[in-house]
């Protein structure tokens, strides 16, 4: 038999219908092709050190025991500064001394994860989602332990917002003609992180767990404020203020006709200008629960920024509210300073006789500074950027601040961006205490009754179900040490 006499009959054998398939050309389209598909996968989440910067500096110690750790300290000797001149014979003058006992309840952390069995089979020789699982566990509570570790509030009461300050003028504007009313709610360093203009403003949330409990935490708002009304003309601005709160990073302000507040703007400062027509379909002021929902001692231990507050001795000073939507910004001393920062070094000098070895700033803050530092009326900086062989190869513009020399203690200060620090907040600390024989060893320090740990929980249905867990709380044995500039308006 020919060649051409088989091919003719196995055309035969796999004719279908009448349909000649053998004589279809093999191409692309045919879908005999390899799949291209790159192993393991590939993490693009952002993870990066600046995220859980505290985290990674602050000393972790071990051996909690209890429902919460305890201690004391002597505060303060010679208290009524008594004069030490003593007459002939005669034994001096007892000295008053000042003590402080401390209490931090510890909290317990957690998050969980799981894979199905059909993942599992499915991402055989391609990658490990259970080890996947477990290690975004440990990161997610990384990342979410660094927003308590700066910003958690167990302690620090927001109360009432302030009644809002209003009035109108100007020309120009093209905000309707009406008799507004305003409210306003303070936000804590939570609560400004979880709210916005989309969601509205969070009073409480109610977590379903994987067991299916429940969980109820403060959203970290205060109680919204009493309305305040106020006439305006098309053509007018309406200002908008309220009394810094100690402890708020953000305010949100609901505006509308009287009774009919929605939710407009979320400032980082106290106050704001409005010159526009509103968008008047957000969340209702109405829709807000009467009641402070700033702090949570349940959930929550106290961060570095509710550590940083006057009752506890610390350095906390809100910049004057100034125009209204416009606020008061940190000014150039004329000696490539900052004079409001400058301003707390010297009354942290003063009071404590120390001075803070780390500035956190904002993406926004650290624009300012260098603006008013590195352009504070001196001749443009450049760098030359240099070849292996010394040649010039390019010119390169830009500078950044990345210390400050205090003036006062003429030390060096690490400045550094968080990516969480609100951006009308700086804030101070020390990670030594330069006292002798003051017993310190960390300045703060986290304390565990259980290090980071991971479960995989027993099987109820077919998935490997994980949890990454920690039980801790953050201790600062000396707040006097913190200093916090807020209410900052930045260029």
């Amino acid at each position: 038999m020919s060649m051409q006499e088989t091919l003719d009959l196995v055309k035969k054998a796999l004719s279908e219908n009448g349909t000649d398939v053998v004589s279809k050309a093999f191409t692309q389209a045919t879908g005999l092709v390899g799949y291209d598909l790159q192993a393991p996968a590939l993490a693009l989440y952002p993870f990066v050190a600046a995220m859980t910067m505290l985290r990674n500096d602050i000393p972790r110690v071990g051996g909690g025991g209890d429902t919460a750790t305890r201690w004391k300290a002597i505060t303060g000797i010679n208290t009524g500064n008594t004069h030490p001149g003593v007459s002939e014979s005669n034994r001096g003058a007892t000295v008053a001394t000042s003590t402080a006992s401390y209490t931090a309840a510890y909290v317990g952390l957690g998050l969980e994860d799981y894979v199905s069995f059909e993942a599992d089979y499915a991402a055989v020789d391609f990658d490990d989602p259970k080890a996947r699982a477990t290690l975004g566990l440990l990161r997610s509570l990384m990342i979410q332990e660094e927003g308590m570790l700066l910003g958690g509030n167990a302690s620090l009461a927001l109360g009432t917002t302030p009644t809002p300050s209003l009035s109108a003028s100007g020309s120009g504007a093209t905000l309707p003609a009406l008799t507004y009313g305003v409210i306003c709610v303070a936000l804590t360093h939570q609560g400004n992180s979880r709210s916005s203009l989309a969601n509205g403003v969070i009073g409480q949330i109610t977590k379903t767990n994987t067991d299916g409990s429940s969980d109820t935490i403060n959203g970290g708002a205060a109680q919204k404020s009493a309305e305040a009304t106020q006439a305006v003309t098309l053509g007018q601005t309406l200002f908008c203020s309220v009394a810094p709160v100690e402890g708020a990073v953000a305010y949100a302000w609901f505006i509308g006709a009287a009774g009919a507040e929605h939710l407009e703007f979320i400032t980082s400062i106290n106050s704001l200008a409005v010159t526009a027509p509103l968008n008047g379909t957000r969340q209702l002021a109405s829709a807000l629960t009467a009641a402070d929902y700033s702090k949570d001692a349940v959930y929550n231990y106290d961060g570095m920024l509710s550590f940083a507050k006057v009752a506890n001795n610390a350095i906390s000073v809100a910049l004057a509210t100034g125009t209204a939507g416009t606020g008061t910004g940190l000014t150039a001393d004329g000696a490539g300073g900052v004079q409001e920062i400058n301003n707390l070094l010297q009354n942290m000098f003063d009071t404590s006789r120390i001075g803070p070895s780390d500035l956190l700033v904002s993406s926004a803050g650290i624009r300012t500074i260098n603006k008013l530092c590195i352009g504070n009326g001196g001749a443009p900086l450049f760098r030359f950027v240099m070849d292996d062989k010394g040649g010039v190869s390019g010119l390169a513009a830009g500078a950044t601040i990345g210390s400050y020399l205090n003036p006062i203690t003429n030390t060096l200060i690490r400045v550094r961006v968080h990516p969480n620090m609100p951006a009308g907040t700086i804030l101070g600390y020390c990670r030594e205490i330069p006292y002798p024989l003051n017993g310190v060893g960390n300045v703060f320090q986290v304390k565990t009754r259980k290090e980071y740990y991971s479960l995989q929980w027993p099987f109820k249905s077919r998935k490997f179900e994980y949890g990454v867990y920690a039980d801790e709380v953050l201790q600062h044995y000396a707040p006097f040490s913190l200093l916090k500039l807020y209410n900052v308006a930045n260029a």
